[in-house]
C-alpha cells in the first residue's frame, strides 16, 4: 500500500511531532507499506493568515496514494476518500484556548476565523474514515467541542532500545524544547529553593534566542549557575538518551499538555521517575504521586519539596521509576500495533 502521512511544517521547528511522522513512516516501510511524509508550511501568526493556509491545504490533490494518515491542524484538511486522523493537535486557540482568554482570535474578525476553523474540522471529521487520538485530554476536546467521538492511539516511543542500561548520575534532567509553556523556569525557581546537593540539567532547543536568555538570566540572578547546566541547542539523539538513561529522574512541567508526551514516555523506558505538575495536562496519564513519580503544584516551593525528595531518598526514587517503566510496559503500546490500527 502507498501510504502518505501528512504533518505541518514550522520552518526551523523539530519536535515530538516531527518525530512521531519520521518514525511512523519508518515503521509503515517495515511493514511492507510504500511511505512518504508531506509537510505543509504553516504558521499561526498573523491569524489573518489561518484561512489562506486552510484553504491551500483543502485544495490540495493528491494522486498514486492509497491512503493517508493526516496528523495536525490545518494538515488534516487534505481531501482523501482514505484518510485516517491521528489528531495531535488542533488548532486550540479556536476551542479550550479560546475559553480560557489565551487566544489570538480575538474580535469580530477572530470570531468569523473560529466559526470557519470549526465548520472546516466538522468536515474532516466527518470524511475520514478512522479518527484516532494521541490522548485521553485530546479525545475530551474533540467530543466537548466537536460532539466527536475518537479512539485514544498512544504513539510508541521510537527506539526504545536506547534507553537502556542506564544509571544514577545524580541530577535532574529536564529534556525538549525550551519555551515559557514548557516552563523550564520554574525548575530554576525550585532549584533556588534546594540545597546545594541538588543538581539539575535543563537541555534542547530554545523555541527563540529570547527563550534561552531568560534561563541564562535567571540562573545567575538565583546565584544557582553552580548547580544547573543549561546545554540550550538541538541535541543528537545519543546525547538526549545518555542525558536521560543517567538521570535521577526527569522534569517535564508542560502547561496543559495534549499528550503523554516523549520526555515522559521515554523517562519511563528507562524506568526513571517523573517530576511534573498538576496542571501539566496528558503527561498525569503516566505520572502518578506516589506511584511513577511526583506531581505537585505549578509552583517553586512545591517543584523544590519534591526536588529535595528526589535526592534525599534514592532508593524510593528508583522504585518510582521501576513503577514507570512497568506501568508504561503494562499499555502494550508498539509500532506493530499502531500500524494495524491506522491501516485496518
Amino acid at each position: 500500500m502507498k501510504v502518505l502521512i501528512v504533518n505541518n511544517m514550522a520552518p526551523f521547528v523539530w519536535g515530538g511531532a516531527e518525530e512521531l511522522a519520521v518514525h511512523l513512516r519508518k515503521n509503515l516501510e517495515l511493514a511492507g507499506h510504500e511511505a512518504e511524509i508531506l509537510r505543509i508550511p504553516f504558521s499561526w501568526e498573523p491569524p489573518s493568515r489561518l484561512l489562506s493556509q486552510m484553504l491551500m491545504a483543502r485544495t490540495l490533490e493528491l494522486s498514486n496514494t492509497d491512503h493517508v494518515i493526516a496528523l495536525k491542524f490545518p494538515a488534516y484538511l487534505i481531501r482523501h476518500p482514505n484518510k485516517t486522523l491521528w489528531v495531535l493537535h488542533q488548532y486550540r486557540q479556536a476551542y479550550d484556548l479560546y475559553e480560557a482568554g489565551t487566544t489570538n482570535l480575538v474580535g469580530s474578525e477572530g470570531d468569523q476565523i473560529r466559526q470557519v476553523i470549526k465548520k472546516a474540522d466538522a468536515e474532516a471529521f466527518a470524511e475520514s474514515k478512522q479518527i484516532f487520538v494521541n490522548s485521553k485530554v485530546t479525545q475530551q476536546r474533540l467530543r466537548q467541542f466537536n460532539n466527536v467521538e475518537s479512539k485514544v492511539l498512544l504513539p510508541p516511543v521510537n527506539d526504545p532500545e536506547s534507553f537502556q542500561g542506564g544509571s544514577d548520575s545524580g541530577y535532574i534532567f529536564a529534556g525538549g524544547r525550551i519555551n515559557g509553556l514548557k516552563r523550564q523556569h520554574l525548575l530554576l525557581e525550585a532549584l533556588a529553593q534546594t540545597k546545594k546537593g541538588v543538581r539539575l540539567i535543563i537541555a534542547g532547543p530554545p523555541d527563540s534566542e529570547a527563550d534561552a536568555q531568560r534561563l541564562r538570566r535567571m540562573a545567575e540572578e538565583l546565584q544557582v549557575s553552580d548547580r544547573v547546566q543549561l546545554d540550550l541547542r538541538f541535541l543528537s539523539r545519543s546525547e538526549y538518551t545518555n542525558y536521560v538513561r543517567h538521570a535521577k529522574c526527569v522534569a517535564y512541567l508542560p502547561f496543559d499538555e495534549d499528550s503523554l508526551g516523549y520526555v515522559a514516555m521515554e523517562a519511563a523506558t528507562a524506568k526513571k521517575a517523573i517530576l511534573t505538575t498538576d496542571d501539566s495536562g496528558g503527561i498525569l496519564g503516566l505520572a502518578k504521586h506516589g506511584e511513577t513519580g511526583w506531581v505537585t503544584q505549578p509552583n517553586a516551593e512545591s517543584l523544590a519539596e519534591a526536588m529535595a525528595s528526589a535526592f534525599q531518598d534514592s532508593a524510593y526514587t528508583r522504585e518510582l521509576g521501576c513503577n514507570a517503566s512497568q506501568y508504561w510496559d503494562s499499555l502494550g503500546v508498539s509500532w506493530q500495533t499502531t500500524i494495524q490500527a491506522l491501516l485496518p
